[in-house]
Formats: C-alpha cells, sequence, structure tokens
C-alpha cells in the first residue's frame, strides 16, 4: 500500500502598510521591508469616479495619496518581493 504525498501550504509574512521586520522566504535574511506604494485598478477607479463627478481638478489626488494603492513590500538585500497590503 502506497502512502499519499503530503502537501504544506506556507503562508507568506503579514505585512502592513509601514516597513516590517521578516525573514526573506528567498535569501532568509532577517530584515526591515522596503515599501513601494504601487497604483492599482482601485486608484485608476477613484480618479475615473472623480472626471465623471466633474471633480477633474482632484484627479490627481488618488495617484498622490498612499492609502488609494498598495503598499508592496520587497527584501532589500535580493530585491524579492515579500508580500502585499491592500487596503
Amino acid at each position: 500500500m502506497q502512502q499519499q504525498p503530503t502537501t504544506v501550504i506556507i503562508a507568506g509574512p503579514q505585512v502592513g502598510p509601514e516597513s516590517t521586520m521578516v525573514t526573506c522566504p528567498s535569501c532568509r535574511a532577517s530584515v526591515r521591508t522596503q515599501v513601494r506604494h504601487e497604483s492599482t485598478t482601485k486608484t485608476h477607479l477613484i480618479a475615473l469616479l472623480l472626471c465623471v463627478c466633474f471633480c477633474w481638478p482632484c484627479i490627481c489626488v488618488p495617484y498622490c495619496v498612499d492609502s488609494c494603492k498598495n503598499a508592496n513590500h520587497y527584501c532589500p538585500s535580493c530585491g524579492s518581493f515579500i508580500g502585499s497590503y491592500t487596503n
């Protein structure tokens, strides 16, 4: 009788909107993450909604406010992607 292989799922580190201490899954170094705020579809939809509501002077606001973007965390040592925080 053969034994079925076991699947182990390892969840990534929990990250928030700010830089945090984690162990990088790629290089195994204990580092403080480097955060890059990047625009998403949500950012573009908010800008489009402002345009439709005739608030066109405010269209740039979602691109200037970090809370309208994802906070993507990267390892400063090896540059690998660690995780993302979405509001």
